[in-house]
C-alpha cells in the first residue's frame, strides 16, 4: 500500500516577525467626495443641451452670452480678477495661452480643444465662489461623468439646470444619485425651454425611469388663488420626478430662471458660499498638533526591520494600481471599441479617448495619492506611536518630498503623458503642463507626489479629424496600440514612484531613529 501524501504544513518565515504588511484600500472608481478644507469654493454649471445654462450664467454674471463661448468639450471656469482676461490650458504646453475676450473672436486656432478655459471677470459675485460651467450631460459619457462628480465633490455646490420641456435622463439621475450621498448643496434652475414654461401634454418623464408626473392641464377650473401658475406647475412636476427617483434631494433649492428670480438666486449662492466657506475654515485649524515640537522616536526600532517592511509594502502598493490601471484601461478599450462601431465613429475618438484619459488620471493619482499616505502613517505609527497627529504627519510628508529631489527618479515626476498621432506615448516635464490638464484647478497640494497627468497631443486630433482618416478598422487597431502604450508608461511611472518614495520615506526615518528625534 502506497503511503498517501503528507499533509501540507505552514513553515513561518524567519523574515515575518509581524504581519506582512498590506497596502491601504484603494479607490476603484471616482466618485464625490467631501470638499477639502483647503480647496477653493465654487459651484459647478451641468445640465443637458438646449436648457439655456450659458446663458443662465450670463445673466447671474452680468455678461452677455457670447463671452462664455468654449470649444465643444471644454469647461469654462469663471473667477474674479480687476481686469477681463481670456487664457486657455491646452495639454502640450507649459503655460497658458491668450484666448481673446471677444466673443466674435474666441481665440487662436488650436491644435486641439483646451480642457479649461478660463475667464476673469470684475464682477463681485465671483468674489464668493468661482463658476465652472461644465459640456452637456448627453456628451460625458461613462469618464466625463465621472470628472464631473469629482468635480462637484471638490467645489462644493451643483447649479442643475433643466428646460420645462426636458426630462432628466438616467445618466443625470445617476449623476444627481452619486451628489446626494455627498455633502455638497444642490441648486435647480428651470428654464422656459424651447416651448416655453407649459409642461408636455404626456406629462414630464425621467427618461429610462419610467416615472412620470401627469401634465396639470385644463382639466378642472382654477382655484380661488387665481389662474394657474405654468411657472410652479412646471417646476412641481419636474420636482416630482427627481424626488420619486433622488428622494434625498428633497432639500434642495427650486428657481425658475426668470429675470426677477435672478437676485434671489444670487443670495441663495452667496448664502451657501459664507457657511461653507467657514465650515471650510474651522475644518483644518492653521497649527495642527504636532506641527512644532520634539517629536521622540520609540525605543527598540529597528532600523534594517523598517526599511525591509516599507520596500515590501511599497511593492505591494504599486503592484495593486498596477493591476487597477490595467484593468481599467481595459474596460477603456471596450468603450472606445463599442464607441467607434456604433457611436462617435473616428473623428469622435479624440475628444472620446481624451475624457477617458482624464478620468483615468484622476483615479491614478487618488489611487497613488491613498497608497502614500498609508506608507507614512504605518511607517511613522511604528517610529513615533501611534496615533500619528496631523501635523507630524504633514511634517514627515513635507520631508519626503523635499527628498524626493535627491534621487535622480524623483526629479521629473511632475510631468504629463502624451498619446500621440503614432499611438506612442511622449512625455512633458513642468508643474505648469499639469496645471493646464485640470478642468478645476485645486489648492495647492499637500501629498509627497505630484498628481498623474495623461492627455491626447494636438496631431492625434489633427488626425483622426483629416477626411482621409475614416477608417473604423484602423481607429480600433490604433486605440489597442495607444492604449497598451497608456499602460505600459504608467506601470513604469507607478513603479518609479513607489520607488523613490520608499527610498526618501526610509531616509527620513532613518534619520530620526539615529538622532531619536524627528528632524523635519
Amino acid at each position: 500500500m502506497k503511503p498517501g501524501p503528507l499533509p501540507s504544513v505552514d513553515v513561518p518565515d524567519p523574515g515575518d516577525r509581524a504581519e506582512p504588511p498590506r497596502c491601504a484600500a484603494l479607490p476603484t472608481r471616482l466618485g464625490v467626495t467631501a470638499p477639502g478644507p483647503d480647496e477653493p469654493l465654487a459651484v459647478v454649471a451641468a445640465g443637458p443641451a438646449g436648457a439655456g445654462r450659458r446663458e443662465l450664467v450670463a445673466g447671474l454674471l452680468g455678461v452677455p452670452a457670447g463671452a462664455l463661448a468654449v470649444p465643444v468639450g471644454s469647461h469654462l471656469l469663471v473667477n474674479h480678477a480687476k481686469v477681463a482676461t481670456r487664457a486657455a490650458g491646452v495639454p502640450g504646453y507649459r503655460h497658458p495661452l491668450a484666448y481673446g475676450v471677444d466673443p466674435l473672436a474666441t481665440g487662436p486656432a488650436l491644435a486641439r480643444p483646451p480642457r479649461r478655459v478660463e475667464l476673469s471677470l470684475p464682477d463681485p459675485l465671483l468674489r464668493h465662489f468661482a463658476v465652472l460651467d461644465t459640456p452637456d450631460t448627453a456628451a460625458l459619457g461613462v469618464a466625463g461623468g465621472r470628472v464631473l462628480r469629482d468635480a462637484v465633490g471638490r467645489a462644493g455646490a451643483l447649479l442643475f439646470v433643466i428646460a420645462a420641456d426636458q426630462a432628466f435622463s438616467a445618466a443625470e439621475l445617476h449623476l444627481l444619485t452619486e451628489v446626494a450621498r455627498a455633502s455638497v448643496e444642490v441648486f435647480f434652475v428651470v428654464t422656459p425651454g424651447g416651448t416655453g414654461w407649459a409642461v408636455p401634454a404626456d406629462g414630464a418623464t425621467a427618461e429610462g425611469t419610467g416615472a412620470s408626473v401627469p401634465s396639470p392641464g385644463p382639466a378642472g377650473p382654477p382655484g380661488p388663488a387665481g389662474p394657474l401658475d405654468s411657472v410652479a406647475v412646471s417646476i412641481a412636476a419636474h420636482r416630482a420626478v427627481l424626488l420619486a427617483a433622488v428622494p434625498a434631494l428633497a432639500r434642495a433649492r427650486w428657481f425658475p430662471a426668470r429675470r426677477s428670480e435672478l437676485p434671489n438666486l444670487r443670495r441663495a449662492l452667496v448664502g451657501w458660499a459664507a457657511g461653507e466657506g467657514l465650515r471650510r475654515a474651522s475644518a483644518r485649524p492653521p497649527e495642527p498638533p504636532g506641527a512644532h515640537g520634539r517629536v521622540a522616536v520609540l525605543t527598540g526600532v529597528e532600523p534594517a526591520e523598517l526599511a525591509d517592511r516599507l520596500d515590501r509594502q511599497a511593492r505591494s502598493c504599486a503592484q495593486r494600481i498596477r493591476q487597477h490601471l490595467a484593468l481599467e484601461l481595459a474596460n477603456i478599450h471596450l468603450r472606445v471599441v463599442q464607441e467607434i462601431v456604433f457611436g462617435v465613429g473616428c473623428a469622435g475618438l479624440p475628444p472620446l479617448l481624451d475624457r477617458e484619459l482624464e478620468a483615468l488620471s484622476l483615479l491614478a493619482t487618488a489611487q497613488c495619492d491613498e497608497a502614500v499616505r498609508g506608507m507614512v502613517d504605518d511607517a511613522a505609527a511604528r517610529v513615533f506611536g501611534a496615533p500619528l497627529a496631523e501635523g507630524v504627519r504633514r511634517r514627515i510628508t513635507r520631508a519626503v518630498r523635499w527628498g524626493l529631489a535627491d534621487h535622480p527618479d524623483g526629479r521629473e515626476l511632475d510631468r504629463v503623458l502624451l498619446v500621440t498621432s503614432t499611438a506612442g506615448v511622449a512625455s512633458l516635464a513642468g508643474v505648469g503642463a499639469l496645471d493646464a490638464l485640470a478642468g478645476l484647478p485645486g489648492a495647492a497640494r499637500d501629498e509627497a507626489l505630484p498628481p498623474v497627468g495623461v492627455a491626447l497631443n494636438g496631431g492625434c486630433w489633427q488626425h483622426w479629424r483629416a477626411p482621409g482618416n475614416d477608417d473604423p478598422n484602423a481607429a480600433r487597431s490604433w486605440a489597442q496600440r495607444a492604449l497598451r502604450e497608456v499602460e505600459l508608461e504608467l506601470s513604469r511611472e507607478v513603479s518609479r514612484r513607489f520607488e523613490v518614495i520608499r527610498l526618501s520615506l526610509g531616509g527620513v526615518l532613518a534619520d530620526a531613529v539615529d538622532h531619536g528625534i524627528l528632524l523635519a
